[in-house]
């Protein structure tokens, strides 16, 4: 008998960090770390990233020619809500930095704009920086993939990046949270009768949701502990979430439920 899938893979987990969007770090040694708004994985196994055109990160990667620049994108997961630590994990991408020629960059742009329509492409200009917030395009070679959080490090492939997809509700989820949050909080006391006796002392907040579970953290006078509530099998869609989550609470009235009503 197949196990039963309880939660996300490693590959996973970081291609719905970089799906969810945000700012995230790049860093080149011997340089100030910078800002990157766009950081987009490509089918080529390299991230399209974007810096301000006068960082001394896109000087450095210019000067660097072929053999690019070694660099680091940093990418920061945080929790929704404000809690005593708000992140929840950090990825980090290494691998040789390099300019995109000039030539290159409307094809580029265009490619990642029809797969993220992200408004921060508006302000690259592939030869003449004149916006009020220039930016350039490079392109990072991976050699590196790791994510870290709570429970410890692990790395992931390349190849294993590409075929994994992000989760179908990373984008949703922050403020799916903040509502649970905010205006039920019955259903997290009703999760938190899950947990384990010793964890039910400590202040019970709603901390991640995936198609696989849902993710509590307890802040408690020993620490935070974090505890993943699995569902029954995998959900793809909004009303198979709405009844897993409900199945966990242990609710007896799962027919007829409107999905919005998480």
């Amino acid at each position: 008998m197949t196990a039963a899938i309880t939660a996300p893979t490693t590959a996973e987990r970081i291609r719905s960090a970089c799906a969810k969007g945000g700012d995230a770090m790049l860093a080149v040694d011997g340089v100030e770390p910078t800002v990157s708004p766009v950081h987009h994985l490509l089918d080529d196994g390299s991230f399209a990233v974007t810096v301000r055109a006068d960082s001394p990160v896109a000087a450095t990667a210019a000067a660097a020619g072929v053999t690019g620049a070694q660099a680091v994108l940093e990418l920061t997961d945080y929790a929704p809500l404000p809690l005593r630590e708000p992140v929840r994990s950090l990825v980090w991408i290494r691998g040789r930095l390099h300019a995109v020629p000039d030539d290159e960059v409307p094809a580029l742009l265009d490619l990642v704009a029809s797969e993220d329509p992200n408004p921060a492409l508006l302000e690259v200009n592939s030869s003449e920086h004149d916006g009020d917030d220039p930016h350039t395009l490079l392109r990072l070679e991976i050699e590196s993939v790791v994510v870290a959080d709570s429970t410890g490090a692990e790395s992931v492939g390349v190849g294993a990046l590409l075929s994994a997809q992000p989760d179908p509700f990373c984008a949703m989820e922050s403020g799916w949270l903040q509502h649970l949050e905010s205006a039920h909080r019955d259903v997290i006391d009703r999760l938190a009768t899950r947990l384990p006796a010793a964890l039910r002392r400590g202040r019970v907040r709603p901390l991640g949701l995936d198609r696989y579970g849902v993710r509590l953290r307890v802040e408690a006078e020993d620490g935070d502990h974090d505890v993943r509530l699995p569902f029954t099998q995998p959900v793809d869609d909004v009303p198979g979430l709405s009844r897993a989550i409900r199945i966990l609470m242990g609710c007896p009235f799962l027919n007829g439920l409107r999905a919005r009503r998480i």
